[in-house]
């Protein structure tokens, strides 16, 4: 069994920022298998079903962000799984928008929910899907710009990444990470970037 988390912000005011892409990917992927997220277990929503035929526990950690950590470590716990079980779906702005990569490890960056699920199970060593929203101008508070609702372009890139990233899991469930990572980890060729 799979635990897939989307790190995110609770409440209606933060349910369309970059922030909260992980909880939009979630909400992507418990849509195509028909999977429920909300009972309340570990200080998140959850929802459990099959995913491209593997059994899987989705959730939503309701700590805020800064907190996630928590709420992985209690659902590892109480379904008695491991790190290596993990695969955390969050935003990354050092990533430019509608990019994804996946990762078998790594460190957290400057992310402070993927720093409090690291430090909460012990171990850098869980799976990562991170979910491009980087600026493409300069901008003076990165915790304000990713805070803040996305525009109407930005929510339609952001409706494709979140379903590439729905494609990408599936994959990796059924053929491996290191599949999803050959199909899904490329770089952005130079005419795209903007």
């Amino acid at each position: 069994m799979r635990l897939i988390v989307g790190l995110g912000n609770p409440g209606p005011e933060y349910q369309w920022t970059p922030h909260n892409l992980g909880f939009l990917a979630v909400d992507e992927i418990a849509n195509r298998a028909s999977i429920r997220v909300e009972r309340p277990e570990g200080k998140a929503l959850v929802g459990r079903g099959k995913v491209a035929g593997e059994e899987v526990i989705l959730a939503k950690p309701q700590t805020y962000m800064n907190l996630s950590g928590i709420s992985v470590r209690e659902l590892l716990g109480k379904h008695e799984l491991e790190p290596a079980d993990l695969l955390v779906l969050f935003d990354e702005r050092d990533l430019p928008w509608g990019m994804i990569r996946i990762g078998e490890r790594g460190s957290p960056g400057t992310h402070n929910g993927a720093k409090s699920v690291t430090s909460a199970v012990g171990t850098p060593e869980f799976a990562r899907l991170r979910l491009g929203c980087g600026p493409d101008h300069p901008v003076s508070d990165l915790a304000e710009y990713v805070l803040r609702p996305m525009k109407k372009a930005d929510l339609e890139v952001a409706a494709e990444m979140v379903a590439e990233a729905g494609d990408a899991v599936e994959l990796l469930l059924t053929q491996g990470i290191a599949a999803a990572m050959n199909k899904f980890n490329r770089r952005v060729p130079p005419a795209e970037e903007k």
